[in-house]
């Protein structure tokens, strides 16, 4: 019968290799339960079932998981094998090691589960924010926050959206663990998760064609941000913002501007809308009241590298090409016409279909 010591020695330690019966030694790389001996200044050593003692030290008392910071005799742990005999004829242990795996399996039983947490937002960068759960720093993309912290800055000016980003710096919000790579060392949070299954619920009572009352919340140089029905949120891309080309979303709606919309299209959680659809194509009429080589009056509405926008009466939006806005040699639209002022202009071509038309003015100076 084996007798219980608190070091065992390397004798004991080649009789228990060699004698299965007597005790089933752990391999190196497993995870076994310890009761603590003596805790010292920098390493403790743990009884491992009253029968093999081990060490663990320096660096391997550090764990991941922080259920380890202050340990006293008599305190349960798991450790992790590192060695099956050191220099002293005893087990190598690691809290460190054991922490490490005990955190990622959590971590991975977190995401299976799809489960909710709360995060405290511990930095912020360019890229998102750097979350702290359970002693584990996690990363959050800008594109994983919810609507009501997502950065909403006119022009994607890097800075200002990192100003709004440290403004979270303390805060805890909700989230939900969605990607994990142990081997990348890679924890993302989603905030925007977290209310999925509800905005998918919410959305079921709407599809494609369905007409709705809405509200500006942001204005972003693509378009602009509406909430509708419960709290669901949609974009309006400037390009169906208006069936005019508009120099920005801001020219047409400020935040709290109210509109009805027409939903185009539903992508899981992704709702994408329409203005412009719910008034019709002035361009339709277009060949009814244009035709090529016919004198028109428009005002010139901005400049282009390519020339001038002139708008027409009927809502109708035509290009000047600098080749074209005068008969001497010019380097920029500007030489030859002002924004704001009205112009005559001679329809070189229309295509209603891409809702384009060309454009001259040079044909009218020798007139």
């Amino acid at each position: 019968m084996l007798k219980k010591e608190k070091i065992v020695s390397n004798n004991l330690m080649e009789d228990l290799l060699n004698d299965d019966t007597a005790f089933n030694l752990p391999k190196v790389g497993d995870l076994v339960q310890a009761k603590v001996i003596s805790v010292g200044s920098s390493e403790v050593y743990l009884d491992i079932n009253g029968v093999v003692t081990g060490l663990v030290r320096g660096r391997e008392l550090k764990d991941e998981a922080g259920q380890y910071g202050h340990l006293k005799p008599g305190d349960e742990v798991t450790a992790t094998v590192l060695d099956l005999e050191n220099e002293k004829g005893i087990l190598e242990l690691s809290l460190r090691s054991a922490g490490h795996k005990q955190a990622w399996q959590s971590f991975s039983d977190l995401k299976s589960k799809s489960e909710i947490v709360e995060v405290k937002v511990l930095e912020a960068n360019k890229g998102g924010l750097m979350v702290g759960y359970d002693n584990i720093i996690g990363f959050m993309p800008v594109s994983q926050l919810g609507k009501e912290n997502y950065p909403r800055v006119e022009g994607g000016n890097k800075a200002k959206i990192l100003e709004k980003l440290k403004l979270l710096v303390g805060q805890k919000l909700r989230a939900k663990l969605i990607d994990l790579d142990e081997r990348e060392n890679k924890i993302i949070f989603s905030e925007k998760e977290v209310y999925a299954n509800d905005k998918r619920e919410e959305l079921k009572k709407y599809q494609v064609g369905d007409i709705v009352d809405c509200k500006v919340t942001g204005i972003v140089d693509f378009g602009i941000f509406v909430e509708f029905g419960a709290g669901l949120e949609g974009l309006i891309h400037i390009s169906e913002l208006a069936w005019q080309r508009i120099n920005h979303p801001r020219d047409l709606y400020q935040v709290g501007s109210e509109l009805k919309v027409q939903i185009i299209s539903l992508d899981d959680n992704r709702v994408t809308l329409s203005a412009k659809k719910l008034v019709e194509d002035p361009w339709k009429k277009a060949a009814e009241n244009y035709q090529v080589g016919q004198i028109v009056k428009g005002k010139v509405l901005k400049f282009d590298k390519i020339g001038a926008f002139v708008e027409l009466p009927g809502n109708i939006h035509g290009l000047a090409h600098i080749s074209e806005l005068s008969n001497d040699k010019i380097e920029s639209p500007e030489q030859a016409v002002n924004i704001g002022e009205e112009y005559d202009f001679k329809i070189l071509s229309i295509d209603a279909s891409e809702h384009r038309m060309g454009l001259s003015k040079k044909d009218l100076e020798n007139k």
